[in-house]
């Protein structure tokens, strides 16, 4: 993903994305880049707590950059004759509910192994 939001095609070809898209790259990065680390930390070690913090600092970092998305909006629908803006905040919400969720879901792992299973 990283590759095909910066080197080839690179996020400016894609045409609904506006000159906006910039100011997002730095959270949606992080949350790529942190959702790497975690799965290479994973292949080396994969205790319980380790997972559960893992996702926890995942999920935190990726609703980061959801709700960046939210506030900057970078997407220009002008043209189309269904409301795909509507479409995708709802998306956006969709995530931030499912993002909240698994946080709690992954507190209660960490605080409480025997109580949640993988």
């Amino acid at each position: 993903m990283l590759g095909l939001i910066h080197l080839w095609p690179g996020w400016e070809s894609v045409p609904f994305l506006t000159a906006q898209t910039g100011e997002v790259l730095t959270p949606v990065n992080a949350s790529l880049v942190a959702g790497i680390v975690a799965n290479l930390l994973y292949t080396i070690t994969d205790p319980p707590w380790l997972r559960a913090a893992g996702d926890i600092v995942v999920t935190a970092v990726g609703l980061v950059a959801i709700l960046a998305v939210w506030s900057v909006f970078p997407f220009d629908f002008t043209g189309q004759s269904f409301d795909w803006a509507l479409v995708v905040r709802v998306l956006l919400v969709v995530a931030v509910v499912g993002s909240a969720i698994s946080i709690v879901v992954s507190l209660v792992r960490l605080m409480f192994p025997g109580s949640a299973r993988r």
